[in-house]
């Protein structure tokens, strides 16, 4: 299972409209994001902010979702490792970005808030204690450039 991975996303710009790239307001940011073998579509924009469609998914929080994604899913593996039952999990995210005032940017910090429920409680504190080895073992948040911060809580149901 070692090695190397490769992934491949095939990207549709949407937007051009009737006259393309005329200007910075008269083209749409709006496109399609697709995978070989995935039944959906990811219907993408820029954040309204930018002249986006705010009902679509800016690259901005699909990040954010990556590392939110990536921590959950390391962290359900190093619970079964531990023999944590989790039963429940949630994760309300938040990120900070900022422009450079040279039409870039970048995001400074994102927070994850994990909220875990487990079956023990005799296991709550464990379940707790495994949050820091999960976000070791997180792929997206080894690959950016910024602190991703974890305000973990867990629970017993």
């Amino acid at each position: 299972m070692l090695g190397e991975h490769a992934y491949a996303v095939d990207l549709e710009w949407t937007g051009a409209r009737e006259g393309g790239t005329t200007g910075y307001r008269d083209y749409g940011r709006d496109h399609l994001l697709r995978a070989a073998g995935k039944a959906h579509v990811i219907e993408g924009s820029s954040d309204w902010v930018f002249h986006g469609d705010a009902e679509r998914w800016n690259p901005e929080e699909l990040l954010l979702g990556a590392l939110s994604q990536c921590h959950m899913l390391s962290y359900l593996h190093v619970a079964t490792l531990h023999g944590v039952v989790v039963v429940g999990y949630t994760d309300a995210a938040t990120g900070v970005m900022l422009e450079d005032g040279r039409g870039g940017g970048a995001f400074r910090e994102v927070t994850l808030r994990p909220r875990v429920v487990v079956a023990d409680p005799a296991m709550v504190d464990l379940a707790q204690e495994i949050h820091a080895e999960a976000a070791r073992k997180c792929f997206i948040a080894a690959s950016v450039a910024f602190p991703v911060h974890h305000e973990a809580e867990a629970s017993a149901r």
